[in-house]
């Protein structure tokens, strides 16, 4: 498989690019979510997060929050928290529940010691500087407080990534094409801990497998067009890409019975 370009990898970071293209509301990273429906075995990532926050009372900050997922079970499961999102897009956060502000991850308008967890869940590989964004998330954070952040493993969805580079080259005329943007590359599974032991002394990590077997190629399709806004990185025509990853995909459906993908990816827990 091809490796990211760097200029794929400063894409991936770009704030405007995310504030106004990627997670201007919540539609892409819905269609990345529910690919997960057909994943076996299943995994509550909320009801994994509450969990992990069983001896957690006070301030949580859901730091890149999203759409909101992780803050909804947490004022259902946990009320007695006081549970603050933050996005640095204000269009995602538009029905997320409330609190919430739009800040910078590498910035945060919190003091020292301020808060008693801090969850950073599929998003420090957005941020341009990810050692000194670490550093600020361990800022705010009381002592004894706990930090989870989550990534996913450099194998992940290989065969997306396969089934991306066949598709682009055939677009493009040639054996294979370029690599599609990869999210996680820049904070993998296997990443993580280094970062984020510069600054955890304890850090636990929960790795979670599946697999994912699709017989109708539309949530495939889904996944990869919800990338659009890095279109201009893949080196490729972006829809005619998608559009041939689909035929490829019903036509592996029709041979095999489904398309398997293979995904791996992990919680990590972080104490002071």
């Amino acid at each position: 498989m091809t490796s990211n370009t760097a200029q794929q990898d400063a894409a991936v970071a770009d704030k405007s690019i995310l504030a106004n293209s990627a997670y201007a509301d919540g539609r892409h990273l819905a269609a990345r979510q529910s690919i997960y429906r057909w994943q076996q075995p299943q995994y509550d990532l909320p009801g994994i997060v509450v969990e992990e926050l069983a001896d957690t009372s006070g301030i949580v900050l859901d730091v890149g929050c999203g759409n909101g997922k992780f803050i909804s079970r947490l004022h259902k499961d946990r009320p007695d928290l006081q549970v603050v999102g933050m996005d640095i897009s204000a269009g995602i956060l538009a029905d997320v529940e409330k609190p919430v502000l739009v800040a910078d991850a590498q910035a945060l308008p919190f003091a020292d010691n301020s808060v008693d967890a801090v969850l950073a869940l599929h998003m420090l590989y957005h941020v341009s500087d990810i050692e000194a964004t670490i550093k600020e998330l361990a800022r705010v954070l009381r002592p004894g407080g706990v930090i989870i952040a989550s990534t996913n493993s450099d194998t992940d969805k290989r065969e997306l990534d396969q089934l991306w580079s066949r598709a682009a080259g055939d677009v493009l005329g040639i054996p294979e094409g370029p690599a599609r943007v990869s999210l996680s590359s820049r904070f993998s599974l296997e990443q993580a801990p280094g970062y984020l032991g510069s600054v955890f002394r304890s850090i636990r990590v929960r790795e979670l497998p599946g697999t994912i077997e699709i017989t109708d190629p539309a949530p495939i399709v889904a996944h990869l067009a919800s990338y659009e806004a890095w279109a201009d990185q893949c080196g490729v025509p972006f829809h005619e890409t998608v559009s041939r990853a689909a035929e490829i995909a019903a036509a592996t459906v029709r041979a095999e019975g489904a398309f398997t993908i293979r995904c791996l990816g992990g919680v990590l827990v972080c104490r002071l």
